[in-house]
């Protein structure tokens, strides 16, 4: 392969990794192309690049996923290069075909390899015959439902059923027996179809009190293939990882090397070039053992957590890629890598983890993200971006670097503290309790931790009343023109006697609520909950109807009631369904004049590229059916009415 510099490259991709990929190039002294959608016209990384492109309208499968589109804007800029970041066309062999093809280079591993790892089954026979272990389970072509709970039945359950296609836990669902399997084989493939094009799924053993470690490879087109260490990716969530870490912790020597060398063998089986992430479930139950490993997959592709590798090695991944594509050899050879310190990194959402983690969308109305010693913050929005249900609701990987675990852990703790957000709502808080958990701060926990200690982790703050009489005070102060007959209206309170008492009705995150006001010499004191101290980190933002209270990285929201507001969709209480975010309904479940029972799925509405499954309140008729799978829902949208039988 010929050695010639790349002096232009276009990102098929957006947001954080968009903006991190064209930082990179331009300190290579590179022009950056980016492609963007509709919606983020006015993006980050849109205004990073040297020049931009519109390749469609909002939707993914019209836009960011459109092969000729982006080879279109390729060809018209005269782009050298082509980086698919993570996610969309990242693992698309056809993609990089069609690169091949314009004579544009890939800035990634070749076709065949992308392909022959690209299904789950096929890869994990490709790895054994190169004597990788490989978790126990069904591997086949055959997908029918029968069969593969027989085949579910045969390996013990608990299961995983995990989509052929595609990865970050989409397509993937645990079965503790088999009265959930045919529900889940159901999700798993409609998911799978939904993300990948690809409904066929595996049944693989459920390893125990797992742990979810990966090795970062490197392999250049002479030859020559290293692995940058290990992350430890345990800490998940409905196998989406949250926190990230390397290296991982309670890694003896023995088991890194062989684990490495597993990595770097199923990377040569391939024939891989450039960088590649093999992933390893490990049995934790008894501490990390070279006999207690197993292959899961190959991401062919650079990964969301490639910082903490970064970090620790001090090499920049992305400067590898580039090089590699430009066809020069690797910048280091395994001998001349080390581990410096540990590094954390933290997924910033837009969701709600007080409400199942459910997304959440709007402007940003106020961003604050931490800088400082050992901090580091990869971000693809700015305050007043909006955050939208057309793509991941990431909105800031929050990455600490220390000379130790704990150090590197304090860092992140006290990053997240600094964090502020207004608008869409975030797990700031929940993060930062996972970073101060004692059982994680001690190595003790493995991918179901967070499940195990949820309401631990979303436990209410102990300050919310104090934030919200804050803002109660902000809404009192911001309506201060007084005119008569409302509470609202009082400027000064003034009355001889006593200092004068009003109930004071507002809204409560979408609720009615009531205060009182009393109203003194010095001015206003909001009576409200129980008594509690004021946070330090407490911070109040205006919005159009009221105002945004942050304290400890949660939000609340404030607003005056509106006399004219008449809530006609809880006249019927409880019998009502109605979409808990925007997104496309995927499946409706249910006829009417069908009978259901409390729990039971009604429908399934999918939103930033996930699931989420909506049940019976209770045992009841379905009345109604407003909404057909296939339709674009919004956010509160009625979608089924019960007759219920029992509203509780």
């Amino acid at each position: 392969m010929t050695t010639r510099r790349l002096a232009s490259v276009l990102v098929a991709n957006r947001g954080e990794i968009a903006c991190r990929v064209i930082r990179t190039a331009k300190r290579l002294g590179m022009r950056t192309i980016a492609v963007y959608s509709e919606a983020d016209r006015d993006a980050l990384h849109v205004a990073l690049a040297d020049d931009a492109h519109l390749i469609g309208p909002a939707p993914a499968p019209d836009s960011y996923l459109r092969i000729d589109r982006i080879l279109e804007a390729a060809r018209a800029t005269g782009a050298e290069c082509i980086h698919p970041g993570y996610g969309f066309l990242s693992e698309r062999p056809d993609f990089a075909e069609a690169c091949a093809e314009a004579g544009i280079v890939f800035v990634g591993p070749p076709a065949s390899a992308i392909r022959a790892m690209g299904l789950k089954d096929a890869a994990k026979a490709l790895v054994a015959a190169a004597g990788v272990p490989v978790v126990p389970g069904y591997h086949g072509a055959r997908q029918d439902p029968d069969f593969l709970a027989a085949e579910a039945a045969a390996i013990g359950y608990p299961v995983l059923i995990k989509a052929v296609a595609g990865g970050g836990g989409k397509g993937m669902r645990r079965v503790e027996g088999p009265e959930g399997f045919s529900d889940a084989l159901a999700s798993a493939q409609r998911e799978a179809q939904n993300a990948f094009g690809d409904p066929r799924v595996l049944v693989e053993k459920y390893v125990l009190s797992p742990r979810h470690v990966e090795i970062q490879v490197f392999c250049d087109a002479h030859g020559n293939a290293v692995h940058l260490f290990e992350r430890d990716c345990s800490l998940q969530r409905r196998h989406q990882k949250v926190i990230e870490e390397a290296p991982a912790p309670g890694m003896p020597e023995a088991v890194r090397a062989a684990m490495g060398r597993a990595a770097v063998e199923a990377a040569k089986a391939v024939g891989y070039v450039g960088a590649g992430t093999v992933e390893f479930i490990a049995d934790g139950r008894d501490g990390l053992r070279p006999d207690g490993f197993w292959f899961m997959e190959m991401n062919t592709r650079l990964q969301v957590e490639h910082p903490v590798t970064e970090a620790i090695t001090g090499h920049d991944l992305v400067e590898w890629q580039f090089r590699v594509a430009s066809g020069e050899t690797l910048p280091a050879d395994q001998a001349g890598l080390a581990i410096h310190g540990h590094a954390v990194e933290a997924r910033l959402y837009a969701e709600d983890p007080d409400h199942g983690f459910l997304p959440s969308t709007g402007p940003l109305r106020a961003l604050q993200l931490p800088e400082g010693e050992g901090v580091r913050v990869d971000t693809g929005v700015r305050a007043g971006d909006r955050v939208t249900p057309f793509y991941d609701p990431m909105i800031a990987k929050v990455i600490a670097h220390g000379a130790t675990r704990d150090e590197a852990l304090d860092r992140l703790a006290e990053a997240l503290g600094r964090t502020l957000v207004a608008g869409p709502k975030t797990n700031v808080a929940f993060l930062k309790a996972l970073a101060e958990a004692p059982d994680f701060r001690e190595g003790r926990f493995d991918t179901g931790f967070i499940d195990r200690d949820l309401s631990l982790l979303t436990a209410p703050s102990p300050h919310r009343d104090a934030a919200i009489r804050a803002g109660i005070r902000a809404l009192v102060a911001r309506d201060g023109s007084a005119r008569s007959g409302s509470p609202w209206d009082a400027a000064d309170g003034f009355q001889l006697g006593e200092a004068r008492r009003q109930v004071l009705p507002f809204v409560l995150d979408g609720e009615p609520a009531e205060a009182v006001l009393s109203w003194g010499a010095s001015g206003p004191t909001v009576e409200y909950g129980a008594a509690c101290p004021e946070p330090a980190s407490l911070a109040v933002i205006d919005a159009p109807n009221g105002v945004l209270v942050l304290a400890g990285g949660r939000q609340i929201a404030l607003a005056p009631p509106d006399p004219f507001a008449v809530d006609l969709d809880h006249i019927d209480q409880g019998g009502t369904i109605k979409a808990p975010m925007h997104g496309r309904l995927v499946a409706v479940l249910v006829a009417p004049g069908d009978r259901v029972v409390r729990g039971q799925r009604l429908a399934v509405v999918e939103a930033m590229k996930m699931e989420h499954a909506l049940t019976a309140p209770s045992d009841g008729t379905v009345a109604e059916v407003a909404a057909e799978a296939g339709q674009q829902v919004a956010e509160g949208a009625r979608l089924i009415t019960l007759t219920t039988e029992d509203v509780a």
